[in-house]
């Protein structure tokens, strides 16, 4: 039996459903993670520049970007994948978490 890291897990994850988004709270919920969202996101930071060196630039994550639910505004410019805690725009705190996937480039 092999133990995976949850990177690995991660990995696997993104890899076997190209194409497919997951926010940080349904890869803790489909991996059964006892993790905190934030380390969720370091985790995705480092998957990131490894399935793209692994795979020769050909597959890569991507992030949708954090959006507010109550005036549409988009958080294009995050130096970090995380979620925003509230609009610049309208102060709403009703904010939809990124979400990450691999596609192939």
């Amino acid at each position: 039996m092999s133990m995976e890291t949850v990177r690995e897990r991660m990995m696997k994850l993104f890899i076997e459903n190209i194409g497919k988004f997951y926010t940080v709270n349904d890869i803790i919920a489909i991996l059964s993670l006892d993790l905190k969202p934030f380390e969720v996101y370091r985790h995705i930071e480092h998957i990131a520049k490894s399935i793209k060196s692994k795979t020769n630039g050909k597959i890569i994550i991507v992030m949708q970007p954090p959006r507010c639910r109550k005036c549409g505004y988009i958080f294009r410019d995050l130096r970090k994948p995380r979620k925003p805690s509230k609009c610049p725009k309208c102060k709403s705190e009703w904010i939809k978490p990124p979400s990450f996937g691999a596609i192939i480039k």
